[in-house]
């Protein structure tokens, strides 16, 4: 399945506390804090700990899941609306943005606009992750660097600090779309993005995806994602993901962050990592660190 909603102007076919460590093979576990959102903070209700003996067997059945996977791995779960207690797997740490940073994008359309309403621009651009449509999203926030800046907005409110990307680095590609955005920043914003009563609208979307886009946390049944996917200038692709699953006894939510580069290069092989990745979440869903947004 070629990349959709990458390279610009084209849309082709389809594709705290005292931190604890547990090293595992290659799998490195940490429960720290990511921080609290610097502007409107979401109350959760009362979340599970990332550690304890729950942590600890999800390193271990991780540990055993990436050592048959030939592949950089990354993954923070985290209860939503909790930023200080995101459980981190894996190694890799942080990349290009690609379309996953169509989701702070829409949300901060939507505040320009001061409203919540879905224009059929933002609709594609996260369920189809149509990219034309992404940018034109971006020039109505104005040149490149207020668009950038107005993105920023939308990730300094859940305590993000990452900075986005306002120059065309690589003319194929969208400038926010390779702005270099780690797991524990883009936990951090989706943590604080469940939560927010304003952002249920791009939720709703991500709950949309189309089918043949739903791999990875696709394969979580009602999960709320967005993909980002794109080749490094050696051609070998980074393919991410990250979202809201629901535990559908407690309905607890954890917000999942995950990435991977897969040895081969292939964008194939890294979707059929994900989609490993997403059936092992899903097969202990209720394990995961999940959380309850105030009332």
């Amino acid at each position: 399945m070629p990349a959709r909603g990458i390279p610009r102007g084209v849309v082709p076919g389809a594709i705290v506390g005292a931190a604890i460590v547990i090293v595992a093979g290659l799998v490195v576990v940490k429960v720290s804090g990511l921080g609290a959102a610097q502007h409107r903070s979401p109350s959760p209700g009362a979340n599970p700990s990332s550690s304890g003996p729950g942590a600890a067997g999800l390193a271990a059945d991780f540990a055993r899941l990436q050592s048959g996977i030939a592949a950089g791995i990354g993954l923070i779960i985290a209860p939503a609306g909790n930023a200080a207690s995101p459980m981190t797997l894996g190694q890799w740490t942080i990349g290009p943005a690609w379309s996953t940073m169509k989701v702070p994008l829409v949300i901060a359309a939507m505040r320009e606009n001061h409203s919540t309403e879905v224009s059929d621009a933002m609709r594609a651009a996260i369920v189809s992750s149509d990219n034309t449509a992404a940018e034109s999203i971006w020039e109505s926030l104005g040149d490149p660097a207020a668009a950038a800046r107005a993105v920023e907005q939308v990730l300094r409110e859940a305590g993000d600090p990452t900075p986005v990307e306002s120059r065309t680095i690589r003319p194929q590609f969208t400038a926010f779309g390779q702005t270099l955005w780690s797991l524990a920043d883009q936990a951090r914003f989706a943590t604080f993005a469940a939560c927010d009563n304003r952002d249920a609208p791009v939720r709703a979307l991500m709950g949309q995806i189309e089918q043949d886009q739903r791999w990875g946390l696709g394969r979580i049944p009602n999960a709320q994602f967005k993909g980002g996917w794109g080749p490094s200038e050696a051609g070998a692709y980074l393919v991410r993901q990250f979202g809201f699953v629901t535990n559908p006894s407690s309905g607890a939510v954890s917000v999942v962050a995950v990435a991977v580069e897969p040895a081969s290069g292939s964008l194939s092989d890294g979707m059929a990592d994900l989609t490993e990745i997403g059936e092992w979440l899903n097969e202990r869903i209720a394990m995961l660190p999940g959380g309850r947004c105030g009332r």
